[in-house]
């Protein structure tokens, strides 16, 4: 059976996160793997009898999608803290989908910040809607929501 494997950042001293944070972080991202490798491989054996194992089976698919968006969320988080982030260009249409929406880049960044400081479990989101075509904010409670 095919597992998820563990990513490795290259997360430099950051202004704003503690190390522990990261740390704490990326124990978390180990666990996640670990967690979806464990789902998928019970998923696999209790399969050979679906029927019978139905309820326990759709349980197990529903923690899947906890475990598989926390790894991946937590990627995308890491990888955005591994120095391959690109400078915002003054005339990018990115940059002009930030002064659309919300009339500056700074202004998004401080509601951006607003929001990522929720109270609770969850993520600060930016997601990009291809068919409005246009950017949008959101907190995502948990992660097993779908959002990915």
């Amino acid at each position: 059976m095919q597992t998820f494997t563990p990513k490795i950042f290259n997360i430099q001293e950051l202004k704003g996160l503690s190390a522990k944070n990261i740390e704490e972080h990326l124990k978390l991202y180990a666990g996640y793997v670990n967690q979806a490798n464990l789902v998928l491989e019970k998923i696999k054996e209790l399969s050979e009898n679906a029927e019978t194992n139905m309820g326990i089976l759709s349980g197990l698919q529903k923690r899947f999608g906890f475990e598989y968006n926390g790894i991946r969320n937590h990627e995308i988080y890491f990888d955005s803290l591994s120095g391959n982030a690109n400078t915002l260009k003054e005339n990018s249409e990115f940059k002009k989908a930030f002064v659309s929406e919300w009339g500056s880049f700074e202004k998004w960044l401080a509601l951006f910040k607003a929001i990522a400081t929720t109270r609770g479990i969850g993520w600060a989101m930016l997601y990009y809607d291809k068919k409005e075509k246009r950017l949008l904010n959101a907190w995502v409670d948990e992660q097993h929501l779908g959002q990915l």
